[in-house]
């Protein structure tokens, strides 16, 4: 059993956290304290094949799999979470979902945008009334000559008003349920296609989320991806791969707090001593690091199963949520050894806090991914 990445992801994690430090970090207290869609960074993303990892080389990506996603994205995540959050959606469901249900034409014509980080990639799923329960989804297409007609409303969207292509889930049949719905690609500028006001949200500012209004807005024929009734299946299918990239933010955000608290803990003295030398900064700093260490293991592990070609359902919901919930713990108790630093924003613990609060929720809350986990469970067991 080896535990150690191969040297090519070595090559890649150096690469990439010389790249987060050096470009990323010295900026990311900034775009916090004034949010704008972070496009520089992501250019320079684009530079090292980042917004492409897992699409072929033949369509204009990086060609690797699974574990060097998430290698990337625990780096790009301990600069700034918000870069790693549009990071993580536009390599995601953009482009795994053309990958696996699109025509070889639609791969041809998307892929290489997206990949290059020309484009940048959105996914309209959520709405005001409807996160975690797909069958309630409102957002129609009604089929006309040529094409549909979309009208609705899609909440939550990471880069709603600065993507250059959108994903879309609408409903096709308004009586079959989660069979009633069809996935879609429409470019940004289309008539109908109408970004809202940017979310006023606790943390990861910089990666800009809004709602996205449709308005009578035509969708030819040639941009539905897979056949109709067959959205939900294609969301589905992408959810594995999406989990475990908010498992790989979760532990980079994490990381980023344990240093942070294990640096000021070092200098930081109190009645002669640093306070890292008392039992009660030492314990907190102890269970940081087995969370983390944690973390990152559930993280690879599901990767590398997906790399091989497994169903990794379970995996990739057990990773996301215990990385998300020791990033909430790691975090917080970074804020706590900090002590009223940690409650200033001259330093990162408190960013890093407000960051992490979000993983325990998209991608399917915690709540979601202990329903999933039980229900494999369940299958496994009756499989004996």
């Amino acid at each position: 059993m080896d535990f150690a990445l191969s040297p090519e992801l070595l090559q890649l994690q150096q690469m990439v956290r010389d790249y987060a430090r050096n470009e990323l970090l010295p900026h990311a207290a900034r775009l916090d304290e004034q949010p704008r869609f972070p496009r520089e960074a992501l250019y320079g993303l684009a530079g090292l094949g980042l917004l492409g990892v897992t699409t072929p080389e033949r369509y204009g990506g990086s060609g690797l799999g699974a574990l060097a996603m998430v290698t990337a994205l625990e780096e790009i995540a301990a600069a700034d979470a918000s870069v790693a959050t549009i990071m993580a959606v536009t390599n995601g469901f953009p482009q795994s979902s053309l990958l696996d249900y699109g025509t070889e034409e639609q791969r041809q014509r998307w892929l290489p945008p997206l990949a290059k980080g020309e484009w940048i990639g959105a996914f309209c799923l959520s709405e005001p009334h409807a996160g975690s329960d797909a069958a309630a989804l409102r957002t129609r297409a009604d089929k006309v000559a040529g094409g549909y007609v979309l009208n609705g409303e899609k909440a939550w969207i990471t880069s709603g008003r600065d993507a250059d292509l959108y994903l879309v889930l609408a409903r096709t049949d308004t009586d079959a349920g989660v069979r009633g719905l069809s996935c879609f690609i429409i470019e940004r500028g289309s008539e109908g296609l109408i970004p809202g006001a940017a979310e006023r949200k606790m943390g990861q500012l910089a990666a800009v989320t809004s709602t996205v209004t449709f308005s009578d807005c035509f969708v030819p024929e040639d941009q539905l991806i897979g056949e109709e009734g067959q959205g939900f299946v294609i969301a589905m299918s992408q959810l594995d791969a999406g989990r475990i990239n908010i498992a790989a933010q979760s532990v980079g955000i994490a990381r980023a707090a344990f240093e942070a608290a294990l640096d000021y803990s070092s200098n930081r003295e109190a009645f002669g001593r640093t306070i890292r030398d008392f039992q009660g900064v030492s314990f907190p700093l102890a269970d940081m690091t087995v969370k983390l260490e944690a973390a990152r293991l559930l993280t690879q592990r599901a990767a590398w199963l997906m790399d091989q070609g497994f169903r990794v359902t379970r995996e990739a919901a057990m990773a996301k949520l215990y990385a998300s919930e020791a990033a909430g713990f790691i975090t917080d108790g970074a804020v706590q050894i900090h002590g009223g630093y940690g409650y200033s924003r001259d330093y990162p613990a408190e960013r890093l806090y407000r960051d992490a609060r979000v993983t325990r929720i998209y991608e399917g809350t915690s709540e979601i991914q202990r329903v999933v986990i039980g229900r494999q469970l369940a299958r496994e067991r009756g499989r004996e």
